[in-house]
Parts: C-alpha cells; structure tokens; sequence
C-alpha cells in the first residue's frame, strides 16, 4: 500500500523505519508529568510515556518544540534553532554530577513547584536555572571526554548561542536589536572582552546544553529498546530574538515579519513576528545553516515535523511599518513570482531530506498552493490530514471518507492550536467564524449587524462562533436574508455550506447512516469518541496520531472545560496558552483501564 514510499526521494529514510501503519501519541513535554517531576515534565519522564505507547500498541511520539524559549514559554518563538530547553532537564541525573549533595535544594523545589498542577508554574525555570548554577559551580573542573567530544562538535552554533545568552544576561534580557551597538553588530573589540571576564558563565551554558543532550539521547535510546520512535518538532522560523538572527543577520530579511493570509478561521490573518529567510544568501554559504540544524536534531528524533512547510514553497510577509492591529492583512508572499514557488520548495525539500535520516512529516494546513501536495506526494513527506476538515466540498462538504485520505499524511483529530475533539464538537462544529463572517458581509455593503439575529441562534453561539438558525436551511434562504445574489457572495455562501448541519453531517460519517438520536445537541459520550479514533484510525494515511487529551477522553470520567483544555489558542496571547497539563500522572496513566480499549483500537484498524 505504501510502496511508493520506497522509491521516492525519502526512500532511504523509509527503508529504515519500515512502512507500517503507525498510531502514536502527540503531546508537548510541559504537559505530562511524573512523580520524579520537578515543577514541569522533564525528559526522563519520556521513558515512562514510551513505556505507555507499548502499553497501548502505539510506536510513534509527537513533541512540541524542546528548543531553548529563554523567558518567554512560546514553543514557536524560541531563541534558538539549537539549543534545548533546560527547563526540561532532571536535577536527580546530570551526567557526572552528585544530586545527594543537593536533595534538600531538589525536595524543596519540587515542594515550591509542585507538579501534576493544572498548569505550569514558569517560575520553575528561574529556580532550577540558579539551583543549576550551584551544582555547575560546586564542580572543581569538568573532565570528561564526552563533554569535549560535544563542544567540538557542535562548534557551528554553541558558541553563537552561549555568547548570545550571557550578552542577553547583561542587558537585562533585552532583545538583541536593543543592546548596545557594538554587542548588536558583533563588534571583536566588545565580544573578545566578554569571553574572558564571563568564562565560567559562558562553560555553564556550555554544560547545560551537554546534560540535555546526554539526557534526550539516552530517551532515545530508551525508546528505541521500546519500539517507539521521536517526532520532533523543528519550526520552520526562529524568533528575531534569537541566537541564530543575532549571528546570521544576513540570512534573514530583518525589515519583515513572516504570518499567514486571511483565511476562513482567522480573519485579519496572521502576524508571527519572526523574519524570513533570506535563501539567496543561505545559499552562499551551501546552506549550513539548514543542515546544521537537521544534523543535530538527529541526535534526539527519528521523524522530524516541518512546521508551515508551505512557507519553504512561499511565505506570507508583511513591512515592520504595518500597524499591529491590521494583523497580517496587508502582506504579500514571498517570492512574489507564483511560477518560483515550486522551483524553492522542490530545492529546499530536497536539500533537508538529503541531509538527514528522519523521516519528514510537513504541516500543511492554511492556504496551501497546489504544487505543495504534489511536491510532498513525489518525495516521500507526509502532510497533515485532519479529520473536522477532510471534507468533499464538491459533494455537499460531507466529511470524506478514510480510505480516501492522504497515504503520504498523519491523520489527526485534533492539533495543538485547535480546540479539542470535545472542544469542536460543543462549540465550533456547526458554526461560522463570527468575525470573519462580519467582515466579508461588510466589505459587500450588507448590514451584518441588522441581519446578525436573523440568520444565527444567539442564545447558543459562543466565543466568537456563530451557530445557524435552523430556519436558514437552504442557500436561497440565506441569499433572500442577505439580499444578495449568489456570484455576488460566493464566499459566504461557501462558509454556509461548510457548517451548516455539519454535526448531522459527522454523524452520518461516524456511523454511516446517522448516529443516536438527539447526539447532536449533546456532549459527546466515550463511546462516541472511541468511534471518532476508529474512524480516524482506518484512514489511509501511514500515521494516525492524536493529542493525549483526545485519547484521555475515552475515560468518562476525565472531565474539563472543553472549550479553554487545550494548548494554544492561535493569534492570542495569555496564560491559557502552552501551559496546559493533563490531570493525570504518568505512574496512573501506566495503569489506567483505557490502555486496553486504545490498545483494541490500534490492533482493529491494522496500526503498531
């Protein structure tokens, strides 16, 4: 079934895994925990989720980025391509290092910090970062051939990223297009100075970043002994403020800001704030920037996802002068030239799988232009199916059948900048995006305001989704409350279509003629979810992997609130993002009754 695979340009990669069918689990590592955990999930505590795949028949684990996010705890923002997160690291097992000197400091963190809350404390990090320090500077020297042995090899970016953290100390955290100008510019005569008056602190990144490679290659190694491969996360941009822009300003259009265009769920678009690349000046220097990046994230995955892959193809711009509050609306892709978007994308994709022995796996959701998916097809990547969305537009928006996904895709239920299974089910499942909706009506001149209460049932619209009165149950009907004709408001007409009965319309997807009457209006049961995982599961894409929560939730008894229980909420910012932690830990989910209905689950549907 998958023998294309074989032959395509990832061919190489795919002789290595195999090509089985494949379910997993994908959940960020701040949003598990042990009773070892101090304060947030560290990376021990993979071990113990690998052992809970086996458990449950799964081989595959999804992780968010683990990239160094310095204080600001966006995943997608980090400060480097590089380097980890020491956040994540275990006090009790640094490599060379004595934890039974420090237990009192170690107990008391873990009683300041308590793990297992139902959201992380990131004052976790400033603590474990000083208590870190201690146990760094209690050591006379650091004689080990290990640790030498990863300095010289990972010269290209750990000495940028260690120089760029202690400067970053100096100014107060500030960003570096802040410091002073001979720090900005790199200037010998004011870095040189540095490297001699803050040698040990400079050792002490050093060290860090050695301790969370000896850690996250010891999971791997775990996880191998278990059947279980890594999914990492590589994000296709880095923060402005980050080592690498500081170090490579020429590789990166620093007058821009890379986001998204308008589409049906975020209507203002999207500004992301990081620069884009500037590829012609990658180029000259053979790319190493790229495989640099992909060489050492091979240490800690065996699959890695491309975020935003179709930014490699072309990627939404918009000018630093662009007022914050017009989001990403006025922005242009770069290249501007359509006719050079699969000429960049075909170069770039080939270049990384060329480079690396990871499997890709590209998330391409949003406006996606065409040349991708065949792009993807041809070389062996995977894209990214998601249930809610896989629709047959031609034929009513009826949800489309399994066995006609993607076989180069990972079939999900949800994302992590998407509501819940349960979240969708109660509150966006049948409903248009509410300002969106008022944009598009306003741009034609038709009073949405006034026409609001005619077309939608207020009383159950919620958090910006507007849920359609039962009476606007045809397209004319809609175009008489409008007033308009149909050519005239296509793209209104084409929300309508793509919600309207949309839960009636999953139904008859679940269950092939309709589910229990009444459903419709109701919370979904386990029983129903474990009908949706089925379903998901007898795609024909290779991988079917869902969020931990969504598995979780064929526990009745797991109960949260199904609209704010979940990891991000995109174009927002606020402490309900990536701070979310499941309320059950790792030892209990070990040992939870719902292992054997996953494990029936997987074994039904043919997945490993």
């Amino acid at each position: 079934m998958y023998a294309s695979f074989l032959t395509s340009l990832s061919g190489r990669q795919w002789e290595r895994i195999g090509t089985q069918r494949r379910a997993g689990v994908a959940t960020p590592l701040f949003s598990i925990y042990s009773s070892s955990s101090v304060g947030v999930g560290e990376l021990p505590d993979l071990k113990l989720l690998s052992d809970w795949c086996k458990a449950c028949g799964m081989s595959i684990i999804q992780l968010l980025p683990m990239n160094d996010v310095g204080f600001n705890f966006t995943p997608y923002d980090a400060q480097s391509t590089f380097a980890l997160e020491p956040m994540y690291l275990s006090l009790e097992a640094l490599a060379g290092a004595s934890a039974a000197t420090f237990k009192k400091e170690i107990d008391a963190l873990r009683k300041q910090f308590p793990a297992g809350r139902s959201r992380v404390d990131y004052g976790i990090k400033r603590a474990k970062l000083d208590l870190l320090w201690k146990m760094f500077q209690a050591k006379k020297s650091i004689r080990s051939a290990a640790f030498s042995a990863f300095l010289k090899e990972n010269k290209f970016w750990l000495e940028d990223f260690v120089l760029f953290k202690v400067i970053k100390e100096i100014h107060h955290e500030a960003g570096w297009e802040n410091w002073q100008e001979k720090f900005k510019h790199r200037e010998p005569a004011a870095i040189n100075p540095i490297r001699k008056e803050y040698a040990q602190r400079l050792k002490f990144y050093e060290w860090l970043q050695w301790q969370l490679f000896e850690q996250f290659t010891e999971v791997k190694e775990y996880c191998a002994s278990n059947g279980v491969l890594l999914m990492g996360d590589l994000p296709f941009l880095v923060s402005r403020d980050s080592a690498e822009v500081w170090a490579h300003q020429a590789y990166f259009k620093l007058d821009l800001s890379s986001g998204a265009p308008p589409d049906m769920y975020f209507s203002n678009g999207q500004r992301w704030g990081m620069p884009p690349y500037n590829w012609p000046k990658i180029a000259e220097r053979d790319y190493d920037y790229v495989k640099e990046k992909l060489k050492y994230a091979q240490n800690f995955y065996d699959l890695f996802r491309i975020d935003h892959v179709v930014g490699i193809f072309r990627v939404w711009t918009i000018g630093l002068s662009e007022p914050q509050e017009t989001g990403g609306l006025n922005g242009v892709f770069d290249p501007a030239d359509k006719n050079l978007w699969e000429e960049q994308g075909r170069r770039l994709l080939s270049l990384m799988i060329q480079s690396t022995e990871m499997i890709p796996c590209a998330e391409d959701l949003g406006v996606v232009p065409e040349c991708s998916y065949r792009v993807l097809e041809e070389f062996g990547i995977l894209g990214l199916d998601v249930q809610r969305w896989n629709k047959n537009w031609k034929e009513g928006a009826v949800f489309k059948n399994p066995k006609d996904y993607r076989k180069n895709s990972v079939a999900v239920i949800s994302s992590h900048d998407m509501s819940s299974l349960r979240g969708w089910w109660e509150f966006e499942a049948g409903t248009v995006d509410g300002a969106l909706f008022k944009r598009l009506a306003e741009s034609k001149g038709i009073p949405y305001e006034m026409l609001k209460t005619e077309l939608f049932d207020l009383e159950n619209s919620h958090h910006g989704r507007m849920r359609w009165k039962k009476e606007i149950h045809s397209v004319p009907v809609l175009l008489n409350v409008l007033g308009r004709q149909e050519h005239e408001v296509w793209d209104l007409v084409d929300l309508y279509k793509g919600s309207y009965e949309e839960k009636e319309k999953f139904l008859n997807y679940l269950y092939e003629g309709g589910g229990p009457n009444g459903l419709a209006a109701e919370a979904l049961s386990s029983e129903h979810i474990r009908r949706v995982l089925e379903k998901v599961h007898e795609a024909a894409s290779i991988f079917s992997i869902q969020l931990l929560p969504d598995w979780l939730s064929l526990d009745s008894r797991f109960q949260y609130d199904p609209w704010n229980f979940r990891i991000n909420f995109p174009g927002t910012m606020g402490e309900q993002n990536w701070t979310l932690v499941v309320p059950v830990s790792l030892e209990k989910m070990l040992k939870h009754p719902i292992n054997g209905k996953i494990k029936e689950i997987n074994a039904l549907t043919g997945r490993i």
